[in-house]
């Protein structure tokens, strides 16, 4: 597994919601539905976000937002434009005094909006299901992220504007993966920016050594590594090893290997058919109660217990 595929398994899209809003001003959309994730693309018109801590930011057409949740924050057309429009856990719509807006806003297939030929135009795909996985990725991203035109070229938001609005067999899916290539390419690009201040993680795939030790291990974790295993599986010696991964990664490579088995872990306890026996396998744990001793000194409980709380999440 790609490591930056790997960290980004958590917010895999599954049904994702996804919709073309089209408003005329005046508008204001207050967005308390506590998504994990959230991106929000122009595609005509100008746009602010505001966010529940930190400065407003402009959105031009080709600009494209990551809002990390769960924390409410407003889209409108002016910083003094009030909201209209409360969207609630669930994609539910409601105006300010809780009116339902559902069907006077609906403008067709994933269309949605004030007015059918309004002059803003925004693609919106919300990432739903919370992913432990994902921690990793999601704790290193401010509450929200805009990525300007001029910094990335990809015809995917093209492509994302012409199917959104398509009603074919399968098309659920395909917004799904167009999602998720949308969310790598825009992170990809984000991180490479000096003001990104990208995690050391990712900062450390750049280096041969390290980067080589954690596809390594991305790649399996159930393998039972060493220090020195990785250390003969990367060329290098077990001390050089160490001292270079703590210094690039922030914490030694099995501390960082822990961590990382029990992220996978809480993912795949997710997956209702996958017997917690086999999720302890497949991170490297020889039986279920090795697992769940590791797994409760980290998340404060059982991985049944955990399974139990994220069923609905």
């Amino acid at each position: 597994m790609d490591v930056f595929a790997g960290l980004l398994d958590g917010p895999r899209a599954r049904g994702a919601f996804l919709l073309r809003g089209v408003m005329e001003p005046p508008w204001s959309i207050r967005v308390q539905d506590e998504a994990p994730l959230t991106l929000v693309a122009m595609m005509r018109g100008m746009s602010w976000v505001l966010p529940t801590e930190g400065k407003p930011r402009r959105l031009r057409p080709g600009d494209l937002a990551i809002l990390r949740g769960p924390e409410p924050y407003t889209v409108a057309d002016d910083l003094t434009s009030q909201p209209q429009v409360i969207v609630h856990p669930g994609q539910t719509c409601t105006d300010p005094r809780g009116g339902t807006l559902s069907a006077e806003m609906d403008l067709g297939v994933r269309t949605w909006g004030n007015c059918a030929d309004g002059s803003t135009v925004m693609l919106i795909g919300t990432y739903q299901l919370r992913g432990a996985v994902s921690q990793r990725l999601l704790g290193a991203l401010p509450d929200l992220v805009v990525h300007p035109r001029e910094a990335w070229d990809s015809p995917l938001l093209r492509l994302l504007d012409t199917e959104i609005v398509k009603d074919e067999p399968g098309q659920e899916v395909v917004l799904d993966r167009l999602l998720d290539l949308l969310l790598v390419a825009v992170l990809r690009s984000w991180f490479s920016r000096p003001e990104a201040e990208a995690p050391a993680w990712y900062r450390a795939l750049g280096d041969p050594l390290v980067g080589h030790a954690l596809r390594l291990l991305h790649a399996d974790p159930a393998k039972s590594w060493t220090v020195a295993t990785l250390a003969a599986a990367t060329g290098a010696s077990r001390a050089g090893l160490a001292r270079r991964f703590t210094e690039l990664v922030g914490e030694p490579p099995m501390t960082f290997l822990a961590g990382w088995r029990l992220a996978v872990a809480a993912d795949l306890l997710r997956e209702p058919d996958v017997t917690i026996g086999a999720v302890a396998r497949k991170v490297g744990y020889g039986s279920s109660f090795a697992l769940s001793a590791a797994f409760k000194r980290v998340h404060g409980v059982s991985p049944a217990q955990y399974r139990l709380a994220t069923a609905d999440g």
